[in-house]
């Protein structure tokens, strides 16, 4: 079964939304929208904390919890993870899987030593991309920020080896433009792993839910700012795509 997974960007405890990941604006509260949109029929609920890497801070422990309190599908929780207990603190407030992204770059032990006490199923290694003028893509840190240099490709497939579950690219390029999602990331991704990836950066329309599935071998699809400003719900997206 293809998911469909609404994701909420959260910065001071409110939901936001930026394009290319700058020009960041408050579009509301993350528990209402979390309840709507598990009522809507999304099958896992994705919630970042965009600035608490940069911040130097942990993602809000209270603010999980309220969130997963509202909703009974499975939520993904990343931003400010860096350490086991990190990620031991954020299942226990009820997460059902964390995202690493910077923390594994620093230091790839940590995706093995996280895979091997809590187990494959409830890490995702969240990486953000975007290609470069020789076309190959790059891997960012710091929300985005820093590029490491590093080819994007070489990373998942260490990161598969290493432990992680799933893979959750973010394409920087199409991130909040809504002109659909980066099909030949998509397509690299997939050929070079054997774990679920999630398309995540470009969505606004119908369409490109259908597109992201039939061009490639995603098995989840994430979306934010069609979902927060209403252009459609969760249900019209199913109801499509049936």
């Amino acid at each position: 079964m293809r998911k469909i997974i609404p994701c909420l960007d959260i910065k001071n405890g409110m939901v936001v939304k930026g394009v290319n990941f700058v020009g960041i604006k408050e579009v509301g509260d993350p528990v209402e929208f979390a309840q709507k949109y598990c009522e809507d029929g999304a099958d896992e609920l994705t919630a970042l904390d965009i600035t608490a890497t940069v911040e130097g801070r942990k993602t809000k422990l209270d603010l999980i919890s309220r969130i997963k309190k509202v909703i009974n599908i499975p939520l993904i929780v990343g931003g400010g993870i860096r350490n086991l207990k990190d990620i031991e603190e954020v299942l226990v407030a009820g997460a059902d899987k964390v995202g690493i992204n910077t923390a594994a770059v620093n230091d790839k032990h940590l995706l093995k030593e996280a895979a091997d006490k809590f187990g494959c199923d409830k890490i995702v290694l969240a990486v953000d991309t975007k290609r470069q003028t020789n076309g190959k893509y790059t891997v960012y840190i710091n929300g985005g920020r820093d590029d490491t240099g590093i080819d994007l490709i070489d990373w998942v497939k260490e990161a598969e080896q290493l432990g992680a579950g799933e893979l959750l690219p973010t394409s920087i390029d199409t991130d909040g433009k809504t002109r659909g999602y980066d099909i030949s990331l998509y397509n690299l991704v997939c050929g070079a792993v054997k774990i679920p990836v999630t398309a995540s950066g470009g969505c606004g329309k119908l369409e490109d839910f259908k597109e992201v599935f039939d061009k490639t071998d995603v098995s989840a699809a994430l979306a934010a700012s069609v979902f927060h400003y209403g252009t459609f719900t969760v249900k019209d997206v199913k109801k499509y795509l049936k």
